[in-house]
This record gives structure tokens, sequence and C-alpha cells, in this order.
């Protein structure tokens, strides 16, 4: 009888699931650039998202976000309507993000606010000036998606924690943690876990509609950044923890405490010895303690930390279509799985049913949780009891679905479906992860190209993105779970081992059908391209880090899909390379928090008997760090080459031109130029090679051949210039005999294609969408014959621009108390914590030596990095070129530690800029100061023979390691493009 109560109680509890989750987030804004809130978004995924998981929910009103960028627009917005929720994104040049939202608190202090903000020195120092006790909590964005439905879930948590745990019996997980970043990280992954598991407990209900209900009662999580806070949680719902994951190092009564949750743990344990406790340290000796007190140990240094702590709660914590029916029976008489399947049948459904799920706002609905906003909008409008007309009801709804699907395909990213993937498609998805760094570039220039006429304005070239399809990061990490390769990944194995481990790995069986209909689509070659979530991200961009293989199309569809998939093991693998390792490191990051995408797209370019290579590639920069003559460094800078881009990403002669002025080429304008600074090479694709050479060279099928093969097949018809020997002139264009000479001409100067007209139009959109100065990689096909091109946008990533102003004049400063001094340099600002300078021999200097000098330079650098100490680095050639005969073949992991790199040229060993090269991004991304110093012609000076005096730290035959006791200072002036490093007696 005492048992009847009870029985009733939990019927009690098991019927109210309806009410719980009652208080939702139903109105957001969004205060973040347009670009900001674009990749936030992940084009719309994070909103498909959460309307999935609300249609899931059985709910009717699921949350829409409202973007703004100013605080007049905010609180405009604020007046109109009422929001439940404001997210605040401050970006390095968007810094009054902060303001804005003192603005709101002030007027709206009930409304909950969070700043969303990038990892970097800018934010960080602006923060410890900050007040931001006005926010509920502060996050940083590391490129994850699901951040954002953890942001809403950990509020929603928070407004109906009461009464979900005392009335219902919901359990509660508490989370007590002050590092923004590592909670940013962790409660991503905490709140996919207790997601996944409550869909597993759901699936014991009895039916649909329980099951729904059910997934209500998932267990809360709840943030604590204190010791106070934690124990007046713990206290308050004692009964319904589930358990608790806490942090050592916290505050506690107001500082803090290094034995914080060793207390907390000991509290705890007085009031319940059994609720489970994972203790996370980055101290390994805390571990005593939590076995102490019967708690599980997580190493916050591990590599796969994340992967640790899902497995910790695992072990201890305990862990549609659309249906058409006879409403009057309830049986089904139609039945649809997705929008085309509905577009097809509408027409057939009998009109009882119709008007039956018409009045009840079931289509709609449908529609809303498969995240096809436009339609979903336009026909919940559509009420049945203003129209009450069945066939002008099936006629609305059909032209709607024809509507959006004409609409959907430009500017979004479509679920790849193999019965929908046709020669119209544009960009799709495989997966339900983020796209990476690069996929989402990619969708948001097609979003660009999509809502600017003006591209559309160029009578004979296209301005399109390449087809593409893109595996998500959820493929990469069924791939790596279901072939268990953590373990050889994480270890210390070569590269080698990692690649032949990985090719020996197998794909999802289900990919197979998607690749075929891949390859019926596109039949040119396939680029197989990185994009990790952290590649390419707005403020740590990893470029060039990560693999990039291109293979031929083959007609015999096995021996294609076993290159495909050779080549996306081969990209999955390259995150676990020593180099990719070494970069995590350098960048602060954690390996397990790199999810890799990858890019399959249509190469752009033209077949050439065996070979296939585009007319032009290209990489344009919205700001110019070098203009020349009456160039504007806000006019921005492109470098143009023939072929395949990995010639420019290597460091080769391009071709450089400001798009304002493409009569103006410096390359050009003499005739020794234009025959010792133009390009002799170029690269191809080889469509003989079948990839049984597969090998961790990305480039092992690219072919590097002189220009006059390009010649032979016909290529060079409006990119090049004859040299005539006899009357010692250039002449436009293709003529016999003659060395060709690689100008562009008639695409820059004769107007043969609008090249330098488009060129201004995307470096000026792309530069007002991300609110600072861009970088775009491109290519250009030209049809000979029709005279009609496709300019094919690639990539658009974010340079940084430096907008700091220099109050002294460093010309004004003498000689004698300078060890460099650069009238070519690129970075700006101040560096005055640097003891440390590294400079390769010149005396007897051998370009044949450069292999060898990189990896000496290898060693110095791991050993600060290991020391978290920086350096100078000073020597001759282009540093990074993958040529050892223009430079030194350094990779950015082998000088991260660096924080100013000077490239020196010598009386026989002539050096210009490398702005072509790859890791010229991260060198302006981490701020590194960038010289170029001439000294043989009085360009520059450097005061080697007082080094040279110095005693060395390290020496070998060929460099020199000098530390002095004091900082050396270095100065940057960004504007003026001088840059200096003064001797430390002068600091």
């Amino acid at each position: 009888m005492d048992n009847k109560p009870n029985f009733k109680q939990l019927y009690f509890k098991e019927t109210q699931f309806a009410n719980l989750m009652m208080k939702r987030i139903y109105n957001v804004l969004l205060v973040a650039n347009s670009y900001d809130a674009f990749m936030l978004e992940d084009d719309g995924r994070i909103e498909e998202k959460i309307y999935n998981e609300y249609m899931e929910l059985s709910l009717s009103s699921p949350p829409r976000f409202t973007k703004v960028s100013t605080e007049e627009k905010a609180l405009k917005e604020l007046e109109k309507g009422m929001f439940d929720f404001v997210i605040c994104m401050p970006a390095t040049d968007n810094s009054n993000s902060f303001d804005i939202a003192h603005a709101i608190h002030n007027k709206y202090p009930n409304v909950p606010l969070v700043v969303l903000t990038p990892f970097s020195h800018g934010i960080t120092a602006r923060m410890m000036h900050e007040d931001l006790s006005i926010f509920e909590y502060v996050f940083c964005w590391l490129g994850n998606t699901d951040l954002i439905v953890s942001i809403i879930k950990l509020i929603e948590d928070k407004l109906n924690l009461d009464y979900d745990v005392r009335e219902i019996g919901v359990q509660m997980i508490l989370l007590v943690e002050d590092s923004i970043r590592f909670y940013s990280s962790v409660l991503p992954n905490l709140y996919k876990f207790v997601l996944q598991q409550s869909q597993l407990f759901a699936t014991e209900a009895l039916n649909n509609h329980q099951k729904m209900l059910r997934m209500r009662g998932r267990s809360k999580i709840v943030l604590a950044r204190n010791y106070e806070e934690a124990m007046a949680l713990y206290n308050k719902y004692a009964d319904n923890v589930l358990g608790v994951i806490t942090d050592v190092r916290f505050p506690k009564d107001g500082v803090k405490d290094s034995m914080a949750g060793v207390k907390l743990m000991a509290e705890i344990r007085q009031h319940n010895p059994f609720v489970p406790i994972i203790l996370e340290s980055s101290e390994t000796d805390n571990k005593t303690f939590a076995d102490k007190y019967e708690a599980c140990f997580i190493d916050k240094n591990s590599k796969k930390m994340n992967i640790d702590l899902r497995k910790a709660v695992s072990d201890n914590f305990g862990f549609g279509d659309f249906v058409f029916r006879n409403p009057k029976t309830g049986e089904e008489v139609a039945r649809v799985h997705n929008l085309k399947e509905l577009q097809n049948i509408i027409f057939d459904i009998p009109k009882e049913s119709l008007q039956y799920h018409i009045s009840h706002n079931h289509v709609s609905r449908w529609l809303y949780s498969r995240a096809m906003f436009p339609p979903a909008e336009f026909l919940r409008q559509i009420r049945w009891d203003a129209l009450q007309d069945v066939d002008a009801h099936r006629q609305i709804i059909f032209d709607a679905i024809v509507r959006y699907r004409k609409m959907k395909n430009q500017g979004v990213v479509a679920i790849f479906q193999r019965d929908r993937f046709d020669r119209y498609s544009n960009f799709a998805r495989i997966g339900e992860g983020s796209l990476g760094g690069k996929g989402r570039g990619l969708a948001f220039i097609d979003d660009i190209l999509k809502r600017h006429a003006e591209f559309e304005e160029f009578e004979n070239t296209q301005i399109v993105i390449p087809k593409t399809v893109v595996l998500c990061t959820d493929i990469f990490d069924e791939f790596m779970d279901s072939n268990n390769l953590y373990q050889i990944a994480l270890s210390d194995a070569d590269d080698e081992t990692i690649l032949q481990a990985f090719l020996k790995a197998k794909l999802p069986d289900r990919l197979i059908a998607d690749f075929f209909t891949f390859f019926d689509v596109v039949k040119t070659p396939i680029a197989i391209r990185s994009s990790s979530l952290l590649e390419d991200s707005h403020y740590q961009p990893f470029a060039g880090i990560y693999s990039t293989y291109m293979i031929p199309y083959l007609d015999d569809k096995y021996e294609h899909l076993r290159m495909l998939s050779n080549a996306i093991k081969g990209v999955y693998a390259s995150v676990y390379y020593k180099d990719s390792k070494a970069y995590m490191q350098a960048t602060s990051n954690v390996i397990d928090e790199e999810k890799m995408a990858v890019i399959l797209q249509e190469v752009a370019g033209s077949q050439y008997g065996d070979r296939f290579y585009p007319s032009i590639s290209g990489v344009a920069r919205s700001l110019n760090y070098y203009p020349i003559g009456d160039e504007l460094a806000e006019e921005g800078t492109v470098n143009l080459a023939l072929g395949l881009g990995k010639y420019i990403v290597d460091g080769g002669l391009t071709l450089r031109v400001c798009p304002y002025h493409p009569n103006q080429i410096l390359q050009t304008s003499e005739l020794d130029l234009a025959l010792k600074e133009t390009q002799t090479y170029f690269y191809a694709l080889d469509l003989k090679n079948d990839g049984r050479n597969f090998s961790l060279d990305d480039g092992f099928n690219i072919l590097k051949l002189p220009v006059k093969e390009a010649d032979k097949d016909g290529a060079l018809t409006f990119i090049a210039s004859t040299y005539d020997p006899y009357d010692m002139v250039i002449r436009d264009g293709i003529y016999p005999g003659g060395r060709k000479i690689i100008t562009f001409a008639n695409v820059l100067q004769h107007d043969i294609l609008p090249l330098p007209k488009i060129l201004r139009l995307v470096m000026k959109y792309g530069q007002s969408e991300m609110h600072r100065p861009v970088e775009i990689e491109f290519a250009v096909n030209i049809n000979t014959k029709e005279r009609t091109g496709i300019f094919y946008m690639l990539q658009i990533r974010p340079m940084v621009d430096i907008k700091a102003d220099w109050a002294d004049d460093l010309n004004c400063i003498p000689e004698n108390q300078l060890i460099l001094k650069s009238q070519n340099a690129l970075g700006h600002g101040t560096i005055d914590d640097i003891q440390d300078i590294i400079y390769i021999k010149t005396n007897g200097y051998s370009a044949s030596n450069n292999p060898t000098i990189a990896e000496e330079i290898e060693k110095i650098n791991r050993d600060f990095l290991n020391a978290n100490k920086h350096y100078i680095l000073i020597g001759p050639g282009r540093w990074g070129s993958s040529d050892s005969w223009l430079g030194i073949p350094v990779k950015w992991p082998h000088i991260s530690a660096a924080r100013v790199i000077v490239e020196e040229g010598l009386n026989n060993y002539r050096v210009d800029p490398s702005q072509g090269t790859h890791f010229f991004q991260n060198l302006t991304s981490f701020g590194v100061g960038y010289f170029t110093i001439n000294t043989y012609m009085d360009d520059g000076m450097f005061n080697q023979d007082y080094l040279d005096t110095l005693p060395a730290e390290t020496e070998t035959a060929h460099l020199r390691h000098i530390h002095f006791n004091k900082p050396v200072t270095v100065k940057m002036d960004g504007k003026k493009k001088i840059g200096i490093i003064m001797l430390p007696e002068y600091t």
C-alpha cells in the first residue's frame, strides 16, 4: 500500500513531460558584422539544427535569428519586438560590440546577453578592461557550429532548471569550470553526447508521441564558474545531481584557489559518497586527489581530452516522413519522403485529407522541420479559413515548392541527394557536420555572387564557384571511429606510417553511390581539398597546412573511385602529420578540436592531350603592402600565373598587377625585366597518372613544364606576348618564332576578357562583406575560339589589417643604434620581448645547402616552441620556397616561433618579397614582421659584422644563434614600409 502513492507520483511525473522546457528562446538578436554572422550560422546550419530539434520536440515556435551590426539597428530591433536572448560577437575591427551590449543592457536589463569572441590577442586585451558582469556567459568561438546550439541549450536549461528538476525530477549535470576557452570546447561535446543519449532512451517509448515528450526529460547541464556558485547549485538540487565535472583551480572567496576543486569534492562527498565526480586538471599530480575522493581523473593536456571526457561521462553517469491520412479513420493515404515527392503528389491527395492537414498547418510545420524556411513561412500565412478552396491550395503549394527549388541552388548549401544532383547543382554537402573553413568560405562566395547583380553584367565572362560537394566533418568522425584510427593518428608514428594506416582504412560504403553520381555530373578532373574546422578561420588561419590532391577523370568508375578514396584518406591523414601537430602546438589548439571536412570540386581548366590546367590562376589581395608608383595600398594587388595555382603557392615567379592600374606592370616595364622576371614554367595535372604511386606528396601527379609546352598546346593565345630578338621588342600576342613571355597583356590591357574590372569587383565586395581586407584565390578558363571565359572564385579568407598609428619616425633613428633596417617591411607595431637572433652565414653561402639549413632551423624552432619563446630569423632567398634553389625550403611549422623574418638579397642571390607563398597569410595573421633587405644595392642595412663578434648560443657550418641578455626592440611602420631592429642597449 505504501508504494501506491509512489506509482501515482511516477505516473504523474511521466505525464508531465509535456510541461518540461516551457521557457524557450524564440528570438535571438545577433550583433555581428555580416561575415561573422554568416560564419556563425554556417550557411543556415545552426538554424537548421535548432529547427530540427524543436520539431522533434513537437514545439510550434522555433527560434529565429535577427542579425544587426550597429547599436542603432540593435536598439531599433529591440523596440520592434521581444527578444529573448542577445549574442554579441566582437571582431578585432568591431570592438564596439561591447559598447552596443552595454547600451542594450541599460535599456533592456532583463534580456540575457552572451559574448561570443574569437580567440585573439586583441580581443583578450580588450576584455581585460571590460565590465563583463552584464553578460550571462562569455564564450570563445573556435569555429565549431555546435557551440551555438550549446549556448541556447545552456540558457534554456538555466531558465527551466528549477521547475523541471523540482517538479518532475529531471537530472542535472554540474560542470564547474572558469576557463572560457575550455568550457567553450567542452560544452558542445557534452551537449552532443547528452542529446544522443536522450535519443537512445526515448526509443524505449511506446509510440512517437511519447518519444517526443520523453526527449524533453534529458539531463540538464549547468555551468558554475566559482566555488560558491557550484555549492549553491549542488545544495539546491543535491537529490537530482546525475554527476559533477569539475576543474581543480578556480575562484573561491573571490580569489583563484588552486585547491578549489578538491575542496568541492570533499564537501560533496560529505553529503553523498556515491554521486559520480569527474576531476579534470592540467596538473597530473591532482590524480591523487581524484583517487582519494573516488573520482575519475581527466588530463586536460591530453590530445584527446574531449574523447576521454565523453567516455568518462558514458562510463560513470549511467547513461521523418510526411504521412497524409484520412481524418475520419486515421488511415494512411499517402507518404512523402522529400520536397520533390510532395511536389509530384500534391495534385493526387484526396480532398478531405489535404483539407485536414492544411487546416492543422501540418504542411508548413513539416517544411520547418526540414529547414525549408521560405516556403514554410509563406504557406503558414495561407490559412484555410481565409481561402477554403482545396484546389487553390494545391496550386499554391506546388508553386511555392517550384519557386523554392529554383531559388535554393545558388548561394545555399544543398544536401547531396543522388536523384537531385545534376548539372544545375552548385554546392552540396554530404553529412550533417560542419563544412569546415574553406567550405564555409566557398558558400559565402556563392552567397555574395547571388546577392550582387553586377556579377551578371559581363557579356563574355561568367563568374562562378566550381561545382562542389563537401564531405562534412561527421564523415571524418565516423571514418576515424569505425576504423579505430585515433591510436595511430595521435601517436608519434612518422607521416608515411600514418598515411598507410589511413589508406588501408575503409570509408563508409554508402558514399560509393554518391561518388558515382558525382562522377556522372562532373566530367573533369577533381580537386580533393582540405576544409578543416580551424582552416582559413577568420582569426587563426591554417592556410596550406593540410594536403590537397587532384585526380583525373577516368572512364573506369571503379578506378576513379579508388583514386578518389585514396585522396580523401590522404587529406584526412594530413591532420595528424608531424607538421600539422607542430602547427597545432604553435597556435595553442588542441588536436581533438580539429575536424576535417573534405571538398570535392571540379578543377578549373582545359584538357590538352594528357594534361590539364587553367589559362590563368591567381591570388588577389585587397590590401597592397607593396604599392608601386601611383598605386594605392587600398587598391590591392593580384598575382597571376599560367597553369595550376600550386605554382603561386610554391612561390613561383608570378605577374604582379594592381587591377586599377593594369597598364603599369613593373615586371614588363623594361625588356631585361620582362625576360628575367616572368614565368618560365607552369604546373599541369598529369592525366596519365592513375595514382598507383599515391604518396605523402600531394603533388605526385602534378607536372612541372616549361612555358613552351603550353605554347605547343595552343594555350597561350590571349595570355602571352612574343619576344622579337631581331628588333629587341616584345609584341603582345602569339607570333611565329621568338620566346613566349607570360604577360597576360590581352586580358589586362586589351580587354579580350574584362579581367581587371572583375578583379576590382570581387575585391570590392569581398572586402565590404567581410569588413576587412581579403585574399581571394581564383582561376580563369578562356575559350579562345569563342573569346569567352569563366572566372572561378575558389576561396576567400581575411587578411589581417593592422591599424595602429606611429608617433615617431623610424627613419630618424641613427643606424649606429640598429642591428638591421628594412625599407620594404611588412608588419606594424612594436615587439619588445625577443632576445634571440638566428641568421644564416653569408660567407661561402651556397643554395645547395638550403635543405640542410631547413632541417637545422626546424630543430632550433622546436626548442623555442617547447620553451614558449620567440626569435628573429634572417637568411637569404625566399623563405618557404618549395624550390630549394630559390630559398630555404622551410614550412610554416618549422619557423612558427619566429616573430620577425628577414629575407636577405646577396650580390649573387637576388631576392623578391615572397608574397606568393601560403605562409604570407600566417605571417599577417600572427603579426609576424616580414622584412626584405638588399644591402648590396643600398636597400636596407644589416650589421652582420657586429653579430659575428658575439658569442653564439648555437653555431653550425651554416647558421649562428645569438642570445642577448636584454630584449631587442623591433619597430615596424606598415604605412611607410619601414622596419628596424634596435641594439639591446638602445631599447
